[in-house]
């Protein structure tokens, strides 16, 4: 089975989404086969959006997926599913690991070990919001540097592998192919 019939089975047909009552009015604007294409090149890309926006905080994560999408025209349905790999599980560890690449990247003046967030210990509650402060500081660069590099990282590792594996695929189809053509050439001569 082909990597496109593979990825057909699992996504949504376009005209089954826009039947849909709530969608029917983003049909004339998302309705373009651009969005829709099964090519190699628009599903790397896709990965490569849903990954990166996948890091983004919160609610923005599919909201961000869709506009590169759309920004860049490439397939939609596969932006918006990949970024789906960040959920309660994976958030924290994903954002552990981009505040030490964020520390990695800004070099010595911020390769200390990670604060322990501070606690509540009677001491009013602007001592404590100051306290706060202070913590979030200290991760704010790091995370802020980490984040966005952590995703473009995720992003370029997603294409290559997309566009790698895919090729893989078409070779290995492409001889099975010949061998299949080869070995009907013989029995009929």
């Amino acid at each position: 089975m082909s990597p496109r019939r593979h990825l057909h089975r699992f996504l949504p047909n376009r005209h089954a989404l826009f039947a849909n009552r709530w969608l029917r009015p983003l049909a004339p604007w998302l309705d373009q086969p651009a969005y829709w294409a099964f090519n190699r090149r628009k599903v790397a890309l896709a990965v490569a959006v849903g990954l990166f926006s996948g890091l983004m905080p919160g609610p923005t994560q599919m909201l961000t997926a869709a506009l590169l999408a759309l920004a860049l025209r490439i397939n939609l349905p596969v932006a918006l599913a990949t970024t789906l790999y960040t959920n309660p599980f994976t958030y924290l560890p994903l954002y552990f690991l981009a505040f030490r690449y964020g520390q990695l990247l800004l070099g010595d003046g911020h390769a200390g070990t990670m604060i322990v967030q501070p606690e509540w210990n009677n001491q009013g509650v602007w001592v404590w919001c100051s306290e706060w402060a202070a913590w979030f500081g200290q991760l704010g660069l790091p995370l802020l540097v980490g984040v966005p590099a952590l995703g473009v990282t995720l992003g370029v590792i997603g294409y290559v592998a997309v566009r790698g594996l895919w090729r893989l695929y078409l070779l290995h189809a492409w001889k099975k192919r010949k061998q299949e053509r080869g070995i009907d050439r013989t029995r009929t001569q």
